[in-house]
């Protein structure tokens, strides 16, 4: 039975001494409500921090809270205070918790919290390296250890981890002032699947990707060495009929009373949060103060119910909001109160359960401002207490439930004057208004709840699974590789079919920057000694390009996808003299080069050049090439968001222009290609096969031009991408690098050179 391992910097338990000894009791609601409710076939057991300091806990404390924990499927990491004063509340706390949140002049950027940071994900790396079986789930959750999945990756490779962040991913522009940027996205990258709240996290953190690492996506998935990443959303639900029957409980009941008797038939607006300068709680409190200002008629009307949690008590910043925060609140109501009436009723508490949902169901509105939020499910546990009973849910546009929740009143929290709007406009709702808001909000959220929210992201993770599995059954193993060999040696007639660009080479900024190195020229002139081995490099280069790298060397040529070729010397007897061209080939020292395709007329380059030129104009870095066949607008040194949205512009703009002409527009690794219809290298590859008519044939490419080539090849012959996408290929290998080592075995093969 598979096993789901669910790794959080805080277990679901709290932990106490008494004098009868330690208790310990669960956390209920939440993530662990999603994960109770999975399918039979999963037991899931959880590992992380159970609170205090381990110096707190004697050898025999700790051996006890381990015993009990085991009990409740829980694995403890015990903290020393060092760690909890550097890692948690230092990297996470000081970092990035502002960061992530766009509060920039928070930040801390001090080494010492992030080696702290990197040692305690190497302490959680260790006890779930300890608990986990080969055919586990691991699910790492949130900021804390984002540098855990990768230290995974590299002590189980076939492990399937997922993770998910539950705070804001923040755009480019902010999480580039992290120095450990890169190790942040490494470390998260070791996953299979990454999930976040919003379309709008995942964005940030595919343009971070592309930006820092130069990795790019297809529909939100990445090719990482052998593996795929799949980045998604996953909207965390709550446990929605827990709110939406509690006001039926006799002790919800009596809290309702309690207030009701203190507030009278006031309105009630509702405030509750966790003491943050994120949840905007001073901005808001300044909007209803200026609305009571501003409409002096609602005084003695309305009460706000102001609940602050207290948080980081022991941090500066949250000390001196909590003074801003009271001396407001005392403000407000010395200007606003009478002698029967308070405007603020404010609670610098945690309340239970009962209280809370209890504030849910009298409040008249909910008022939801953060200045930025991962989610908050605090909006959506408002709107399920309010089924079948009026209500209004002001809601932030920076709270990621606001993608959920569009029939809120949906407020900019920095505009006061947009709050005080809509706490006029709520408070004067007519019921049917409120009601028809509420209900489709409602049934969203009991449709996606928090425990749809854990299943989906489970069985996403388990189809992944077997997608790696699938890739992993096309991975050039040693094992294949060694069949390669055996083959190539039995054979009197070999075909080497080799791509240039991004096979034998790798890509370059500029398209004339990524001239052959030593290493490749020797690699392919001894490979042309051996014995019956032809070698035919097969490129989108031109054949001018082509002749001045490989000229002096015995392999043959085609260029511009197929429309040029050139056989080695010893192949060429009896060849018909080239077709001369306006343009006349490079000067061939070896062999002669023929055109393979009747050209159209040129007069097509006319149109599209100067469009190109546009677009390369307004893109810093892109470059064309003009090439006898085809123009090509490169943008590999552009700026990776700029040159996507010009890229895509482009393509429009040529798939209109040419669709009456005998020219298609192709799309390339960073690259658009306008050339003639019939040239491709599955034209070239058949003409190759009949030219040598080879027994062995091995041939590699990485892009979609090499897929036409792959296509034209016998079910027999070895064919390798350089990547992990798909691929018609029948093997992929990494990097350019394998490639040239699997060429150099063929080269120690001494079978292959008798």
């Amino acid at each position: 039975m598979p096993r789901l391992i669910v790794v959080s910097n805080r277990l679901p338990v709290s932990i106490s001494k008494t004098k009868s000894g330690l208790k310990i009791r669960t956390s209920a609601g939440g993530l662990a409500t999603g994960l109770s409710s999975l399918p039979g076939e999963y037991e899931h057991s959880w590992i992380g921090w159970p609170g205090g300091v381990g110096e707190r806990y004697s050898a025999g404390d700790k051996k006890e809270i381990e015993k009990k924990l085991h009990n409740i499927h829980c694995r403890p990491v015990f903290l020393s205070s060092a760690q909890v004063e550097n890692y948690y509340e230092g990297f996470n706390n000081r970092t990035v918790w502002p960061l992530f949140h766009y509060f920039p002049t928070y930040t801390i950027y001090e080494e010492r919290f992030w080696q702290y940071y990197a040692t305690v994900n190497e302490l959680f790396c260790q006890h779930v390296l300890e608990e986990a079986q080969p055919d586990d789930f691991i699910w790492v959750h949130d900021y804390h250890l984002m540098l855990l999945p990768r230290m995974l990756r590299a002590r189980l490779p076939q492990a399937t981890i997922g993770f998910f962040l539950h705070i804001p991913f923040p755009s480019f522009e902010l999480f580039r002032l992290l120095p450990w940027r890169r190790e942040i996205l490494e470390g998260l990258l070791g996953a299979d699947l990454v999930g976040f709240h919003t379309y709008d996290y995942v964005r940030h953190f595919l343009s971070s990707a592309s930006r820092i690492l130069g990795l790019e996506h297809h529909l939100g998935t990445l090719s990482v060495k052998d593996r795929i990443v799949k980045v998604d959303t996953f909207p965390m639900g709550i446990d929605y009929r827990t709110y939406a029957d509690a006001y039926q409980q006799p002790e919800v009941k009596k809290e309702i009373e309690k207030m009701r008797q203190t507030v009278g038939d006031r309105k009630i607006i509702a405030s509750i949060d966790r003491l943050d300068y994120t949840k905007g709680i001073v901005q808001r409190l300044e909007a209803f103060d200026w609305f009571l200002t501003k409409f002096p008629q609602y005084k003695g009307k309305v009460t706000m119910i102001l609940v602050a949690v207290p948080s980081r008590i022991n941090v500066t910043d949250y000390q001196r909001l909590r003074n801003d925060l009271e001396k407001l609140v005392g403000r407000v109501n010395g200007e606003k109160s009478r002698i029967d009436y308070i405007p603020v009723w404010y609670l610098y508490r945690s309340l239970s359960f009962n209280a809370i949902t209890a504030l849910y169901n009298v409040a008249d509105v909910a008022l939801v401002t953060p200045l930025r939020d991962g989610m908050n499910l605090i909006a959506k546990e408002y709107v399920a207490a309010k089924e079948n009973r009026p209500g209004v849910l002001i809601l932030s546009e920076m709270a990621g439930a606001a993608s959920e929740l569009g029939e809120a009143l949906i407020v900019n929290s920095n505009n006061k004057h947009e709050i005080v709007a809509a706490i006029k406009q709520a408070l004067d709702m007519p019921l049917d208004e409120q009601l028809d808001r509420l209900k489709p909000m409602q049934d969203r959220l009991q449709t996606y709840d928090i425990r749809r929210w854990a299943a989906d992201f489970v069985q996403t993770l388990s189809d992944l699974k077997q997608t790696q599995k699938n890739l992993s059954m096309r991975k050039l193993t040693d094992k294949i590789v060694r069949e390669l060999y055996g083959q190539y040696s039995a054979e009197a007639n070999r075909l080497l079919l080799l791509d240039y660009d991004g096979t034998l080479v790798k890509f370059h900024g500029r398209p004339d920057q990524a001239g052959p190195d030593e290493q490749v020229i020797n690699l392919l002139g001894d490979l042309a000694k051996q014995p019956s081995t032809h070698i035919v490099v097969i490129s989108g280069r031109n054949r001018e390009t082509l002749e001045k790298w490989l000229g002096d060397l015995d392999v043959s040529l085609i260029a511009e996808h197929g429309a040029w070729v050139k056989w080695h010397t010893h192949l060429c007897e009896g060849d018909d003299e080239p077709i001369e061209t306006n343009k006349p080939p490079s000067r061939s020292r070896k062999g002669r080069w023929h055109r393979a395709v009747e050209p159209v007329a040129e007069d097509w380059k006319a149109q599209i050049r100067p469009i190109m030129q546009i677009y390369a104009d307004r893109t810093p870095g892109a470059v064309i090439e003009e090439k006898d066949f085809c123009l090509v607008w490169h943008c590999r040194k552009a700026d990776p968001a700029l040159a996507a949205v010009r890229y895509h512009e482009l393509m429009d703009t040529l798939l209109n222009l040419t669709a009456n002409m005998r020219v298609g527009v192709f799309e390339g690794n960073k690259i658009l290609e306008v050339k003639q219809h019939q040239i491709n290298k599955g034209l070239a590859t058949e003409m190759t096969l009949k030219k040598f008519k080879p027994a062995f044939i091995l041939a590699a490419g990485d892009d979609y031009t090499d897929e036409d080539m792959f296509k034209a090849l016998p079910e027999s012959a070895y064919s390798v991408k350089v990547g992990s996408g798909a691929s018609k290929a029948r093997f992929f290998v990494e990097s350019v690098d394998e490639i040239r080592n699997l060429l150099f075995g063929l080269l120690k093969d001494k079978n292959a050179q008798t």
